[in-house]
């Protein structure tokens, strides 16, 4: 039996998937035990040529949902990097800044620019049913896409099922919740595309939002 066979096999089946999450997960559920670390994640998960991870990154990537940092990409000092509840991405010469957040689902391109404090989640908590705490009700999870060559401005937040194109710019402390077409910039809470690119003109041109 393949691995994909054997990963899909598991998510079907209730049981298996709670006694291999016990397995796998501390006692918290919320990072990988040691030997997973160690032994495990340096064969299944994918690591690029001159890729980095500094120490103090906080790493809580398994084998349940698929992992890849792209060659001479880095995640800096203290980012966080969960792929729990979904697969992550990181394409080649993408710098993730210090203090980021990635919770997959989450692709990532080539050649992007995180600044520090960022947060990228494609997660969201269900809160219909008001007869039980928010906590109690499940999550649901959504692809964040942000296209290659993009630069997203420092406590910038980009929420679930969010698409950023490609070479894109989100300005500093944005929080950006619809997509974002490409040669664009965006910025406010909600963010807002105030530049788009002119191809014809060769020129960055503002919209009537700005």
């Amino acid at each position: 039996m393949s691995i994909i066979a054997l990963k899909h096999k598991i998510k079907k089946n209730d049981k298996l998937k709670r006694i291999i999450h016990f397995l796998i997960m501390n006692q918290r559920g919320s990072c990988p035990r040691l030997w997973v670390k160690w032994f495990i994640n340096p064969f299944m998960l994918t690591y690029g040529k001159r890729s980095k991870i500094r120490r103090s990154a906080i790493m809580n990537v398994s084998p349940i949902n698929p992992f890849v940092l792209g060659q001479e990409s880095v995640i800096e000092h203290y980012a966080t990097v969960d792929n729990g509840v979904g697969q992550i991405h990181i394409g080649d010469y993408t710098r993730i800044g210090i203090q980021d957040t990635i919770i997959g689902p989450v692709f990532i391109g080539n050649q992007v620019i995180l600044a520090q404090n960022v947060t990228i989640s494609g997660l969201n908590h269900k809160y219909d049913d008001i007869s039980k705490p928010i906590l109690a009700q499940g999550i649901t999870t959504s692809l964040v896409v942000v296209g290659d060559e993009s630069w997203i401005g420092a406590n910038a937040i980009i929420t679930a099922g969010v698409h950023i194109g490609k070479h894109c710019v989100v300005g500093a402390g944005s929080v950006v919740t619809k997509d974002i077409p490409d040669y664009s910039v965006a910025v406010g809470n909600p963010a807002k595309v105030v530049k788009r690119y002119d191809p014809c003109k060769q020129v960055w041109i503002k919209t009537s939002e700005a």
